[in-house]
């Protein structure tokens, strides 16, 4: 027998807790024997004096358990003594997490001192049962036309933005962040899995600026993590979410930036552990996972989590099965274009392919969903005409046809906003917008107010009244031009 072997027999004699020993080490991937008795699936085991963290997947056998590493796994080996925490992972919960920056163990990670005045959660909790939620149905508003238009959210509800890479996803989550964190009266929980440290450095310095992070916290699982911890952080985002709500009885906003992160996680976990994959190398139990996170998100009677969640489309194909798993659970559904965004309609999202349960006249009443039907019917008559306007040309279409085009080119402009997020990058200040005032301007450009205003002027604006200006400022000649004319 080995040295350290060895040494972790006499650890096992001498100390009366549940010690086990590494039998083999194959990436994040750890055999471990116990012999007094077996821990329970989903408990934390320590090892290096608590260095490496494995959660328990599998009882192989009588004796040995199969786990999955949460830190990385360097300097493991055969023999090495493992201790049973007797628990599973836990998050802390309590007034002492906001503005805050936590990882899926629950540590600090913004340089400051460790929270006081918390308390710890396991992360593995059940979803709400069918007796405690709300049926209530309100809309909730992000002062971006375009989505409170055409996809209004739901207070309580889950909202996807989906996209393929780059077309604008986080930008558009940042800003939703930006315009409701400074009006949302209760806690925003922002998780970020498997995404970049730039993009949690850059949101944790933007929201200190804005003066908003008193009432934020921050949970971040890196792309460098390994599987495990990507797979869990989203866990332990709603465990501090489910407190506030149920606890404090207070509105949450959760933010996901990107929930098929999780899903990617739980098929490197799943391969990793031996299962068969199914369709395109998905895990065989994904509808299960995402199921066990996303029931989680509830509308209760004593408060509600509101969650808005980017979706990472692979090669923007929305037949692939982590999109299709992920459309079944929301209430809104967002699709951003790589063609709107190529044409420059920021934001870029496809009015005809995004929708929302709440745009019924129930909910916004007869007047928003007539305008947002009738908003959509134009849009939709322009995408039928343009493969005529390609081939033969604007003259080749009749009167109405033509109005149709024009109202519709307005409106798509109309519809474009400037973002504080972007405001860098394109020096136009960002602008918050009211469904009243956007209403307006939709309904007075299909009624032909606008038709001889130049489209350009109702680009990226914020309410109508903005155009008019807009115009006078572009028809105006340059002083320059008008001294050349006088001296001619």
């Amino acid at each position: 027998m080995t040295e350290k072997s060895d040494v972790a027999e006499v650890l096992l004699k001498s100390n009366p807790q549940n010690l086990g020993v590494v039998t083999a080490v194959r990436g994040s991937v750890v055999d471990i024997r116990f012999d007094p008795h077996l821990p329970p699936i989903y408990s934390l085991l320590h090892a290096q004096d608590g260095e490496i963290v494995i959660e328990v997947l599998a009882q192989l056998d009588a004796r040995h358990v199969r786990g999955i590493a949460l830190t990385p796994t360097q300097g493991l080996a055969r023999g090495m003594p493992v201790e049973d925490s007797g628990g599973p992972l836990k998050a802390p919960v309590g007034k002492g997490i906001l503005s805050r920056m936590f990882d899926v163990f629950g540590k600090a990670i913004d340089r400051e001192a460790a929270p006081t005045e918390v308390r710890w959660r396991t992360v593995h909790r059940a979803p709400p049962p069918l007796g405690r939620r709300s049926t209530k149905s309100e809309v909730f508003e992000t002062g971006i036309k375009l989505i409170d238009v055409l996809m209004p959210l739901e207070r309580g509800g889950k909202a996807g933005l989906f996209g393929g890479a780059g077309v604008g996803k986080t930008v558009l989550l940042t800003e939703m962040i930006h315009n409701m964190v400074g009006q949302h009266e209760g806690v925003s929980i922002f998780c970020g899995i498997g995404e970049r440290c730039r993009e949690g450095e850059e949101l944790y310095r933007e929201m200190k600026e804005a003066g908003v992070l008193q009432n934020m916290v921050m949970v971040y699982g890196q792309m460098n993590e390994p599987p495990g911890a990507r797979f869990r952080v989203g866990h332990a985002a709603l465990t501090m979410a489910e407190y506030f709500r149920d606890d404090e009885h207070r509105d949450v906003l959760l933010l996901v930036d990107n929930i098929f992160r999780f899903i990617q996680a739980g098929m490197e976990v799943s391969g990793l552990m031996g299962q068969m994959p199914s369709r395109l190398g998905y895990q065989p139990t994904m509808g299960t996972e995402l199921s066990g996170l996303e029931e989680r998100i509830a509308n209760t009677d004593t408060g509600a989590i509101t969650s808005i969640q980017a979706v990472y489309v692979p090669a923007d194909d929305f037949t692939d099965p982590a999109a299709v798993h992920t459309f079944s659970h929301l209430s809104a559904s967002i699709v951003l274009s790589r063609k709107r965004a190529s044409e420059g309609l920021f934001p870029a999202i496809d009015p005809l392919q995004s929708n929302s349960k709440m745009a019924t006249p129930g909910i916004v009443g007869e007047h928003h969903y007539a305008l947002a039907q009738e908003i959509r019917r134009t849009l939709a008559q322009y995408a039928e005409l343009k493969d005529i306007i390609a081939m033969l040309g604007m003259e080749q279409l009749s009167p109405d046809d033509r109005k149709v085009v024009g109202r519709a080119r307005r409106l798509e402009r109309f519809l474009t906003q400037p973002f504080f997020t972007t405001e860098q990058f394109t020096g136009l200040k960002g602008k918050v917008v009211s469904l009243e005032d956007a209403l307006d301007g939709c309904e007075r450009i299909l009624r032909d107010e606008f038709k001889d205003t130049p489209e350009s002027a109702l680009y990226m604006i914020g309410a109508i009244g903005e155009a008019m200006a807009k115009s006078k400022a572009e028809s105006k000649p340059e002083p320059q031009a008008e001294a050349e004319h006088a001296d001619g």
